[in-house]
Parts: C-alpha cells; structure tokens; sequence
C-alpha cells in the first residue's frame, strides 16, 4: 500500500510517499480503507524524531493518529461492525497510509451527513478538548479563558465549555474574532497587554492553553489556582509551574458522540485545508506554523 512515512527523522521534507506492506486485521481488530486522516502537531513531533510510548518498531514510520475510511477487513471475534461500514476512529500511528488497522473499540459509526474530512481530522480536536475541561473541572457559571480558540481543539473547546454553561473568553488573530464570537466567545487580541485585555472582562476561573509562551504566563497570572490551568504545549514546564496536562483516555462513544452532534447542526468543526498524500509535507509545514483556523487534514483515496 501506499504511505506517507519517513525512513529517518527530521523536517518535513523527510515524508515521503513509500510502498509498504499492507497491515492485516488480526482478533479483536478492523482494517480501514482510510479516506481522510488528520493532522496534528503530535504529527510532527513524531516526524522530527519523538517516539510516543508504547510506539515499538522499526523505521520507516508513518505518522497519523486520526482518521476516517471504510472497513474492509474483520478480524476474529469482531461483532459490532462489518465490511463496508463507514468509521471514524484513532491510534497512535499509521493514519497516513491506504490502510490502517486498529482495535474495534477505536473506531465509531461515520453518520452519513458528516463530510470525510471531518470525520477523519474530528477526534483530536473534540476528545482533546472534553478531557482538557474534565481535567481543569470547567463548571456552569465559571469562566474559561482558551488561547488559541480557533485552533481545532480550541473551537472545540469553546463549544464544550458553552454547552456545560460557562462563559468562554478566546484568545485569537483579529481575523478570526467573527467566528470566536459565532461559536459563543467572547473574543480577545493576542499581543501586548493581553492580560490587561482578558482582566478587564471579569475574573477568570480555568485556562486552556493551546498556544504556550506567552500565553500560559498570562494564564498563571489570572488563574488563582494553577490546578485549574491545562496546557497542550508546554509540556516540559507543566510539573514546575503546578499546571495541567491532558491525560490519555480517547474513547469511541465520546467520538461517536460528537460525530452525531456534527451530523445534527449542533456542534462547529471547520476544516482549514485538505492535502492529497503527496503533499504531507506540506501539511507539516503548515501545522507547525502553529497559526490558522480549523483543521489540516490529508485525503489520502
């Protein structure tokens, strides 16, 4: 089949379309004809190098842990699903290729009004942000300040916060302040004197900080309690600082759950750009400019 992988590590130049052997659903899982995958920057830390734990074998590696396809292989004891049914799920590799295979509990039901490129890029951006909120315990009446709300996660985030009953205040380009305000936030400019900015809308009880730098020492500053900051960034600095980090815990109901949200009117998840395969790089190099409303994602078939 084919891939976008890298036989050794570095820029995104290093992704390349290869021909690799296609995987072969064993007990308990499915192969997918993937259709779309998304991308993340989790992508290009893998890419540059990282290993993610629980990651064994050896190179050429393909990135890729969001994506929606069509089943076309079932592995033994499998029951709640068969050829043909159309999924979008997770894993922690592999999702830029023609075929990737996963357990059965890593995928949920496509609904047929949700696009392709939805589908495939949806689940970082939804189960990154419901875990982030339950992690900070974001409440009805409280308010969240989210950096980086128009961000895939962030748009996510700023829903999900809005749908428990808090006031949400989003951190974003002047561009992008009409659809913050769109989504239910109350938007804020980044720059210079932003902690004056969000100050002087009214106390801030939790942060999600999908943006780091700046942007987290801001959050320190008007959240009393650090325990109530998540960052998706700053990894390295979050045990010193008393800060949050998003714990694993991906489900298939949380995602079937927003999928149907999506297919219904009732929740927002834009997509940016759609890349053929053969142009992953270039994805690459746009996630990591680290700007950008909505999602990146690769149609691979």
């Amino acid at each position: 089949m084919k891939a976008a992988a890298f036989a050794t590590p570095g820029g995104p130049e290093v992704l390349q379309v290869m021909e690799i052997e296609t995987p072969q659903a064993g007990p308990g899982e499915v192969r997918v004809r993937v259709k779309a995958a998304g991308v993340q920057p989790y992508d290009a830390a893998v890419r540059a190098g990282w290993v993610p734990q629980g990651v064994t074998g050896e190179l050429p590696r393909v990135p890729g842990n969001e994506f929606a396809g069509v089943v076309d292989q079932v592995g033994q004891g499998v029951t709640g699903f068969a050829e043909g049914d159309e999924v979008l799920g997770f894993s922690l590799l592999n999702g830029y290729a023609e075929y990737i295979v996963v357990g059965a509990d890593q995928v949920a039901r496509k609904p047929a009004g949700v696009p392709w490129e939805v589908a495939g890029g949806l689940t970082a951006g939804v189960q990154t942000a419901e875990l982030a909120l339950d992690a900070i315990g974001v409440r009805e009446g409280e308010t969240l300040l989210v950096h980086g709300a128009s961000g895939s996660v962030g748009t996510a985030a700023v829903q999900i916060a809005r749908r428990r009953g808090a006031r949400v205040i989003g951190t974003g380009r002047e561009e992008n302040h009409d659809y913050l305000r769109s989504l239910g936030a109350i938007p804020v400019a980044y720059g210079e004197g932003l902690a004056d900015r969000v100050r002087a809308l009214g106390q801030v009880d939790a942060a999600l900080d999908g943006a780091g730098g700046h942007a987290l020492e801001v959050s320190l500053e008007l959240v009393k309690d650090p325990a109530r900051i998540v960052t998706l960034v700053e990894h390295g600095r979050a045990a010193e600082l008393g800060v949050k980090l998003v714990q694993a815990g991906r489900t298939a109901e949380r995602l079937a759950r927003y999928a149907a949200l999506i297919a219904e009117g009732a929740f927002t998840f834009s997509v940016r750009r759609a890349y053929p395969l053969d142009q992953a790089a270039e994805a690459h190099r746009e996630i990591e400019t680290g700007h950008g409303r909505g999602k990146l994602v690769i149609l691979v078939s």
